[in-house]
């Protein structure tokens, strides 16, 4: 008896959730403009994140 191939491979749809390559570089970026904001509030206002939550 011969063995039956597929015609066709099924699109496998990558999901957006999870560890996957968009999620990631989603939290890349996210954490890329936070940080630049750290930044910048710090530099505008002379005092540190630690001085705006009132840790410091």
């Amino acid at each position: 008896m011969a063995k039956l191939q597929p015609t066709k491979v099924p699109a496998v749809r990558q999901s957006k959730y999870g560890f996957h390559d968009y999620a990631e570089t989603l939290n890349g970026r996210a954490a890329m403009v936070g940080f630049l904001v750290l930044v910048a509030l710090e530099y505008f206002t002379g005092r540190g994140l630690l001085s705006w939550l009132g840790l410091h």
